[in-house]
């Protein structure tokens, strides 16, 4: 037996190799049904929503946002405070292991200014998530008429 431990050691060590990249891979974060609400007319800032899920063990946090789209991306929260609604900008967005982040109207959304050029209904925005890791999420978000 003490003769197959080097090789059944260098065994197991190939195999955790081998399959670590693959489950750093699998494992992101996702951006889904993401979109744009384009304003009734040109307008320096619009607002993004969407999900971001975390299907992964680990938290994930986003500590930043960019598009070629737009001069500059920022989380926000609108709440109600005293009867009155307030935005505040989040420096950061903590997701729990197998959490999800909903961005929606009148609570946590994107804050996209001073847009590039006029965007259409149903033209696509790639916004990129910068990750507390180093890492980034890109997400896909389509820009929609407001319901009305």
């Amino acid at each position: 037996m003490n003769a197959l431990r080097p090789l059944l050691t260098a065994c197991l060590l190939a195999t955790v190799a081998f399959l670590s990249p693959a489950q750093a891979r699998e494992c992101t974060a996702k951006v889904k049904e993401g979109w744009v609400r384009m304003p009734p007319m040109a307008m320096p800032m619009m607002a993004g929503f969407g999900r971001i899920e975390n299907p992964c063990a680990a938290p994930v946090t986003i500590v930043g946002a960019s598009s070629p789209a737009f001069g500059d991306v920022s989380l926000h929260e609108t709440r109600v405070v005293e009867g009155v609604s307030r935005m505040r900008h989040l420096p950061e967005l903590r997701i729990a292991p197998d959490g999800a982040a909903t961005l929606k109207p009148g609570g946590l959304h994107l804050m996209l200014m001073q847009p590039r050029a006029p965007l259409k209904e149903g033209s696509k925005v790639v916004i990129e998530f910068t990750l507390k890791d180093g890492g980034v999420l890109r997400g896909e978000f389509v820009v929609h008429k407001p319901a009305g």
